[in-house]
């Protein structure tokens, strides 16, 4: 006995196949480009890069620019300087660097929640994995029969 021919409605095109990669807007720094760039694929891929979300996106490019900048410019620099001899005497103090980039941190912490870019924050926006088959085998064995 034959069975069915297949047709082309049981073949599933693959995800993100036929999606663009949207550019960079215009007004952002080089370095928030690169990022840009390196980050908007998967987050097509995963349909987290719709075009009303662009612009937020593009400040969590500039968070990480930030932040890049400033972790260059501690290790050239480091963490301290002195102030010189004054009326308490040389002190030390620490950079401003240090600061921004603390502050450059917690902005791509919070951004990058919005799109699912930590490990905790991808479980929470149900980025699901293929499955187990195993699991889902067992669950098919053991359901109900109607």
């Amino acid at each position: 006995m034959r069975g069915a021919k297949g047709t082309l409605r049981i073949v599933t095109p693959m995800k993100g196949e036929d999606e663009a990669i949207p550019a960079p807007p215009d007004f952002m720094s080089a370095d928030a480009r690169e990022v840009w760039l390196r980050l908007a694929p998967q987050l097509v891929r995963l349909k987290r890069l719709e075009p009303h979300y662009h612009e937020l996106f593009a400040g969590y490019c500039e968070e990480v620019a930030v932040y890049i900048a400033m972790t260059r410019d501690i290790g050239a620099n480091g963490v301290t300087y002195e102030t010189g001899a004054g009326r308490n005497g040389n002190q030390k103090r620490t950079r401003p660097e240090v600061h921004l980039r603390k502050f450059a941190l917690e902005g791509m912490i919070r951004l990058g929640a919005l799109f699912g870019l930590s490990p905790i924050d991808e479980k929470r926006l149900g980025a699901a994995s293929q499955g187990d088959l195993f699991e889902d085998l067992m669950r098919a064995v053991n359901a109900p029969s109607a």
